[in-house]
This record gives structure tokens, sequence and C-alpha cells, in this order.
């Protein structure tokens, strides 16, 4: 899933959510969650009209793998914002 989609489901800000995430970035490998780069960013703004939002977008969405949705839930849960 990605970070928007997260963020709109625990109902925080998407940069509340990435700032969670990084102050707790040792739970978070590569396994967890990962960046988009910009030829996946643009593949997925031709291909799914609910992402045409990140078309002017200055940086890229992140996806987060079952675990690291689960791990999330978890980091979200204890994080004061």
């Amino acid at each position: 899933m990605f970070d928007r989609d997260l963020a709109e489901l625990f109902r925080v800000e998407t940069n509340i959510l990435n700032q969670a995430v990084k102050k707790n970035s040792e739970r978070f490998p590569e396994i967890f969650r990962f960046q988009l780069n910009n030829y996946e960013k643009d593949e997925l703004v031709t291909n799914c009209d609910r992402f045409k939002v990140l078309k002017h977008s200055s940086s890229n969405p992140y996806a987060f793998t079952e675990q690291g949705v689960a791990m999330l839930s978890a980091v979200l849960n204890s994080y004061d914002y």
C-alpha cells in the first residue's frame, strides 16, 4: 500500500505518517518499505487515474509491504502527533 492510502486509513496526514516512519527508521528495513523511483511513479500515474494527483508531486510515494503496514500500525499507535 502507498503512504497516502495508509495515511487516509489511519486518519493522519501523509507527512505525519512519513515523519513517524523516519523517527523509527530502524523498524522499517527495505523489506517493509521502499520509495518508488521517478519511472515507477510516472507509470503509476499513467496507468491509474486515482494517482493523477502525484503527477506534479515533488516527492515520490513510499510503498509498504504487509509487514510494513503492521509495523506502521504499531508505530502510529504509540506516536504522539
